[in-house]
C-alpha cells in the first residue's frame, strides 16, 4: 500500500486527489496539508512514501518545501504537480530533488501510475512535455558551468556507463535503451543502477539534469 500525503491550497483539489486515491486498492491517503510548512512537518511525523506537491502556494512554496523534505534524508519521494504545462518554478524543483511532475489535469491511471512509478523510486515527466521542460531547463542557465567533482563523477563512468547516461539524458526508456542498445533490460537496470551511484543521483530525473550540466543531452550534444 502507497501512503500519499495530499498538498495543496484550494480544499477541492485535496478533496479530488483523496477521492482518487481512495477509490484505488493500492494507494491510501496518510494526510492532506494547505501549505509547504505544513507539508514538512507532517512529512517528518507521517512519514508518507509519496507526497503529492503543488508548486504555487502561499508562504513557504512546493519547491521550497521539496527541499527541506529531501534534505531530511528520508525516503519519502515528492512528485510535483502544476496547473502549467511549462512552468519555470519546476526547473527549480527538480533542482530541490522532485522525483518528477505532473499536470494536475492528467488522467486518474496517469497520476496514479505516476504514483506508483515515483514510490518504485522511478521518476516521472508528463511525456509530453519532458523534451520542452529540459530544453527550456538548458535555456534558462546558459553557461552554468561545471563542478570539478561533476567532472570527475563523470570519469569515474566505464564506456558502457557513459553511454547508458546519454540515453538517460535522451529520455529513454529501459527497453528502449536495451533496443537501441542491444542489452537485455535487467542489465540495462543495472548499469542504470550504477550510473545513479556513480553520480549520486537521486533518481532518473536527477540523472537527466546531470546528463544536461555535462553536455551529454540537450541541444548542441552530439548524437
Amino acid at each position: 500500500m502507497i501512503r500519499v500525503l495530499i498538498v495543496d491550497d484550494q480544499q477541492l483539489q485535496r478533496f479530488a486527489f483523496r477521492m482518487l486515491l481512495e477509490s484505488n486498492a493500492g494507494t491510501e491517503v496518510a494526510g492532506e496539508a494547505g501549505n509547504g510548512a505544513e507539508a514538512v512537518r507532517l512529512v517528518a511525523e507521517l512519514r508518507p512514501d509519496v507526497v503529492l506537491m503543488d508548486v504555487r502556494m502561499p508562504g513557504l512554496d512546493g519547491i521550497e518545501a521539496t527541499r527541506r523534505i529531501v534534505r531530511g534524508g528520508g525516503r519519502t519521494r515528492i512528485l510535483m504537480l502544476t496547473t502549467f504545462d511549462l512552468d519555470e518554478y519546476v526547473h527549480a524543483a527538480l533542482r530541490a530533488g522532485a522525483s518528477g511532475f505532473l499536470l494536475k489535469d492528467a488522467h486518474p491511471e496517469e497520476l496514479l501510475a505516476g504514483i506508483r512509478a515515483v514510490a518504485a523510486g522511478d521518476a516521472v515527466i508528463a511525456p509530453a512535455l519532458t523534451r520542452r521542460l529540459l530544453d527550456e531547463f538548458v535555456r534558462l542557465r546558459p553557461g552554468e558551468g561545471r563542478a570539478a567533482e561533476d567532472d570527475q563523477r563523470l570519469g569515474g563512468l566505464t564506456e558502457r556507463e557513459r553511454e547508458i547516461l546519454v540515453a538517460i539524458g535522451r529520455g529513454w526508456t529501459n527497453g528502449e535503451i536495451a533496443e537501441r542498445l542491444v542489452l537485455s533490460e535487467s542489465t540495462v537496470k543495472t548499469h542504470v543502477g550504477r550510473v545513479l551511484a556513480k553520480i549520486g543521483a537521486r533518481d532518473r530525473i536527477q540523472a537527466v539534469i546531470f546528463a544536461y550540466d555535462m553536455g551529454l543531452a540537450g541541444p548542441g550534444a552530439a548524437e
